[in-house]
């Protein structure tokens, strides 16, 4: 089910889905900080199954249980249209940068060390 995007002075939304819980934890702190909206899964069902708001900014790990980040990608665009999303992963081949490269979906590599995560969610957002 999909919420209606935010009106007047609410914050941007930011999904995070990644099944490390030690990651989900410090992305939503410090994206809070950043004064975005931030919410949480740990699998691709749990976020395909949620009711998530209709303008958000997803942050998508590429390793996940059941589906891998970019398909899970796709899924959501095939559901909601292009929808704005970040791939993070270590160590991405030439394929998977290839691959999401062919979706418009840009990569940031883990460890989360620089402010690459935040100006390319912000990169993302201005998209729109």
């Amino acid at each position: 089910m999909l919420v209606p995007p935010p009106t007047g002075d609410e914050r941007r939304a930011v999904i995070v889905i990644d099944d490390d819980q030690a990651v989900c934890s410090a992305l939503k702190f410090s994206l809070e900080v950043e004064g975005f909206e931030v919410s949480t899964f740990a699998s691709a069902a749990q976020a395909l199954k949620a009711n998530l708001p209709l303008e958000a900014c997803f942050i998508v790990d590429y390793h996940l249980p059941g589906m891998n980040g970019l398909q899970l990608i796709l899924a959501l665009r095939a559901e909601r249209g292009l929808v704005p999303a970040i791939l993070i992963t270590s160590h991405p081949t030439t394929v998977l940068r290839e691959a999401a490269a062919a979706q418009g979906v840009p990569i940031v590599e883990k460890p989360l060390l620089s402010d690459a995560l935040l100006d390319g969610i912000r990169r993302t957002m201005d998209r729109d």
